[in-house]
């Protein structure tokens, strides 16, 4: 496999391109500090996998990777980095990286996990296949997760009380009411009060 890399630590960059070339079955073609230098000097029709930062100078590591799949369909993103908050994991998803690595993994780990890339893997990180997989299970968490007083909470929402009522039911100031909703929403994955009720409904945490 040919690689493009892009870090803009110099050190880090130098280190890992030398990691990687004592691969037999890796090459790597285009070392770059940043995204600009990548897209402009890059060869990129004898490349197959891009490895690219996220935090880069100038152009972000996942807008190089979106312009990447948009000019270069045939080469496979992957990015490589700590950055493990969601919203960075799902918008380099997005963009269009095939993988997800984080540098505190081992060169090992690194190295298969460019080997099952271009098996036609998607490899990610334990820690970011997990983040991935509660996107898709985020009611059985929350279902786990959830309060008694925050259950109680969620079931007045769902039957349309006010923050008000819901506070002089429960005994609660609104303030304590309104810090219930907002844990709910983040345990729930959720993005307003339907959004809410809906995902509760298909944990089986309220009846429809």
């Amino acid at each position: 496999m040919n690689l493009c890399l892009v870090e803009d630590n110099a050190a880090l960059l130098k280190s890992l391109a030398e990691r990687l070339a004592l691969e037999p079955d890796i090459q790597v073609l285009s070392t770059n500090g940043s995204a600009e230098e990548a897209l402009a000097q890059c060869p990129w029709n004898e490349v197959s996998i891009l490895l690219a930062d996220i935090d880069l100078p100038g152009m972000s590591g996942i807008e190089l990777i979106r312009q990447v799949r948009d000019l270069h369909p045939a080469v496979i993103p992957m990015a490589f980095t700590i950055c493990e908050d969601r919203a960075t994991v799902f918008a380099a998803l997005k963009a269009g990286a095939y993988g997800y690595m984080l540098k505190g993994d081992s060169p090992q780990m690194l190295v298969e996990s460019l080997r099952e890339l271009a098996r036609g893997g998607s490899p990610m990180s334990p820690s970011i296949a997990r983040q991935v997989i509660r996107e898709f299970h985020p009611v059985a968490e929350a279902e786990e997760g959830l309060t008694p007083r925050e259950q109680d909470v969620l079931r007045l929402v769902a039957a349309g009380s006010l923050y008000k009522e819901i506070a002089e039911s429960l005994s609660l100031s609104t303030h304590t009411v309104h810090t219930h909703i907002k844990h709910i929403y983040g345990k729930l994955h959720a993005h307003g009060r339907s959004d809410a009720i809906e995902k509760a409904r298909e944990a089986g945490l309220l009846r429809s």
